[in-house]
C-alpha cells in the first residue's frame, strides 16, 4: 500500500473518530478490563509493540488493557485462547506472521486463522536486516548469494523459530536466489545474535533494534534491509530489492484481532482508537524506537492483508518443504 493511500486512510479514520457509534460514546464498551493476548514472551518485538498501544488504549478508553503473555507452540496457544473466547471485545489478540504460517504448517489446529478471527487494525510494519558475521568475506547481498551457491547446504542461517517471519523471509530469499542454506531455529534473538557474533552462525535476518547496536560496534555486518524502500533508521543500507532481487520485501507486521463475531461497534471503536494512538507523539516515538512504522488500515483492509499473507507464505512453505515441528 503506497503512502498516498495510507494518508487517505489516516484522514478517513481521524474524521471517523469524531463519529464513533453512540454505544461507544455512552461508554458501554469497555465496561471492564480488556485482556490482550500476546503469543510471545515479554520483551519480544511484537510484544513490545502491543504494549506501546496498550498504554494508549488505557488512556483513550479509561479501562485497563492487560497484556497476557501466552507464548509457545508458534503462537497457537494464544490463537486457540482467542479463537474460542466470547466475541465480546474483552479478549483480543496480537496476530502476526507465526499464526498465519501455522495455518499451513499444522493440520490439527483447533482454529482457522481466516475464519475464526475478526481483524480489527494494523499496528505496524518493521523491516528486517540481513546480516553476516564481521569476519565473513561477504560484503554484499550478491556476495552472500555467490558464497551460498559455491557452498550449497554448507552455510548456516539462524531464525527465532520455524514459521516465524525471520525464517520465512530467509526461505523466500533462498527461493528467489536459488541457494541452499541450513536452517537452525532458536528460541529468540538473545541466543541467535551471540552465535552470529561468535561465528557459529553464518547469516540471518533479524530485527533492526536487536541487530543495529552490534552493526554499529562492528561485531556483525549488515548487507541489506527487507523493506520496499530504504529505512530511515539505516538510510545508507540498500534494500534487498535494489541489491539484485527486484520486488523482494518482507516485514514483521502485527495486527489487533478478536474472535470472529465481535460486534461491529466494538471493532470500529478499537480501530478508531488505534488511529488516534498513532497521532500521539509518545506513541510514534516509541514505535520509531522499535523501527516500526504505523500503517493505518480499516478492519476490512486488515483482514484482506492477513488473507493475502496466508496465501503468500503458504507458497513459500510448500516450495521449501517446511513441516510443523
Amino acid at each position: 500500500m503506497d503512502r498516498k493511500h495510507l494518508m487517505r486512510n489516516a484522514t478517513l479514520l481521524l474524521v471517523a473518530a469524531f463519529i464513533v457509534p453512540a454505544a461507544t460514546n455512552a461508554q458501554t464498551y469497555p465496561a471492564k478490563s480488556v485482556r490482550l493476548i500476546s503469543p510471545y514472551p515479554p520483551g519480544s518485538s511484537a510484544d513490545v509493540i502491543g504494549r506501546i498501544y496498550a498504554i494508549k488504549l488505557i488512556e483513550i478508553f479509561g479501562q485497563q488493557f492487560i497484556v497476557d503473555n501466552r507464548a509457545g507452540a508458534a503462537g497457537n496457544i494464544a490463537g486457540e485462547i482467542v479463537a474460542h473466547a466470547a466475541p465480546d471485545g474483552y479478549t483480543l489478540l496480537l496476530l502476526n506472521t507465526p499464526l498465519v504460517s501455522s495455518q499451513s504448517l499444522y493440520k490439527d489446529l483447533s482454529f482457522d486463522v481466516g475464519r475464526d478471527f475478526q481483524a480489527i487494525a494494523m499496528l505496524g510494519f518493521a523491516p528486517h536486516l540481513l546480516v553476516v558475521n564481521a569476519s565473513s568475506p561477504v560484503k554484499s547481498v550478491q556476495g552472500l548469494i555467490a558464497l551460498a551457491k559455491a557452498r550449497p547446504g554448507k552455510l548456516i542461517y539462524a531464525s527465532t523459530g520455524t514459521g516465524g517471519s525471520l525464517h520465512l523471509t530467509m526461505e523466500m530469499f533462498k527461493m528467489q536466489t536459488g541457494t541452499d542454506m541450513l536452517h537452525v531455529p532458536y528460541k529468540g534473538s538473545s541466543t541467535t545474535v551471540p552465535d552470529l557474533i561468535g561465528g557459529r552462525v553464518d547469516t540471518m535476518f533479524g530485527s533492526i533494534p536487536a541487530l543495529l547496536p552490534h552493526v554499529r560496534s562492528g561485531r556483525i555486518r549488515a548487507l541489506g534491509v527487507t523493506s520496499a524502500k530504504r529505512s530511515a533508521v539505516v538510510p545508507d543500507l540498500p534494500t534487498i530489492a535494489e541489491s539484485g532481487l527486484p520486488g523482494f520485501a518482507s516485514n514483521t507486521w502485527i495486527t489487533l484481532a478478536g474472535p470472529a463475531g465481535t460486534p461491529r461497534n466494538i471493532v470500529t471503536a478499537l480501530n478508531f482508537a488505534v488511529a488516534k494512538s498513532v497521532q500521539s507523539p509518545d506513541t510514534s516515538t516509541a514505535l520509531a524506537n522499535q523501527s516500526t512504522e504505523p500503517v493505518l488500515m480499516t478492519p476490512e483492509q486488515t483482514g484482506a492483508f492477513i488473507r493475502d499473507e496466508i496465501v503468500k507464505w503458504k507458497k513459500v512453505l510448500t516450495a521449501a518443504g517446511v513441516k510443523g515441528e
